[in-house]
């Protein structure tokens, strides 16, 4: 009768560690030190998360995960010295799949946070939060729920007159990774046949990809595709809340 009655109590205990989210790997994109290691401290402590990895820009968060795999949440600084706007945030997203992105910013203002959401980043937190607020991101996002700071909401389109720029973050969500990838080299002034040997792919499936891309953004040329893809920087953006 006693292993009958000592079965339910060992059931009904917690568990040993309750932390947040589900999340064991993490890679934190941020260019000062400093902060990466508070904030790897901070992680440990409120997500619970046991591996975490930094890197000082872009290319080098791309080039780790294309050496060791994602990550299974990228925590991300938009303010990085080879990232313009947020074409930092749909390049990682390219590489990276599935993999949730959470963007800690000190450019914390609404618009900026609709903005990065709509360009498919899980939450947003401001970069000054305490301990707490970070629990509750990693809390949401390992439920599957976008995280937004206290006090924002999330418009689909924006209030202003002026919304080109939150249409063409819009639009660019659309895209799928390849798509993105080509966008990205389009900017970068390739031609279809220096695209076809970047990726390894055929010059007739670049045409279609690039196709693809004007009709999902709307436009006719491939200027055009550029000029939305440059619409989506925060650059724009502080102009538009000065």
């Amino acid at each position: 009768m006693d292993p009958n009655e000592a079965r339910p109590q060992i059931q009904n205990q917690p568990p040993a560690k309750a932390a947040a989210g589900h999340f064991r790997t993490a890679l934190i994109v941020d260019d000062h030190p400093l902060f990466c290691d508070a904030l790897s401290m901070t992680l440990k402590s409120v997500a619970g998360i046991a591996r975490i990895d930094t890197a000082e820009s872009l290319d080098a968060a791309m080039e780790h995960i294309a050496q060791n795999g994602p990550p299974e949440i990228i925590v991300l600084d938009l303010n990085l010295p080879d990232v313009t706007g947020l074409d930092g945030l749909m390049r990682l997203k390219a590489v990276a799949g599935n993999v949730p992105i959470v963007v800690v910013s000190s450019m914390s203002e609404s618009r900026m946070v609709s903005s990065t959401i709509h360009a498919g980043a899980a939450g947003f937190v401001p970069k000054h939060s305490q301990r707490p607020v970070f629990r509750a991101a990693f809390e949401t996002i390992g439920a599957g729920e976008v995280f937004l700071p206290e006090g924002v909401v999330l418009t689909k389109t924006p209030e202003q007159p002026v919304n080109d720029q939150s249409e063409a973050v819009e639009r660019l969500a659309l895209l799928t990774r390849q798509q993105s990838r080509i966008l990205q080299l389009i900017c970068e002034g390739r031609l279809n046949k220096q695209i076809a040997y970047e990726l390894s792919i055929a010059e007739t499936t670049v045409k279609t990809h690039v196709t693809a891309i004007m009709r999902k953004l709307g436009v006719q040329t491939r200027t055009q595709a550029v000029l939305i893809a440059q619409m989506a920087s925060f650059s724009n953006v502080l102009r538009e809340t000065d």
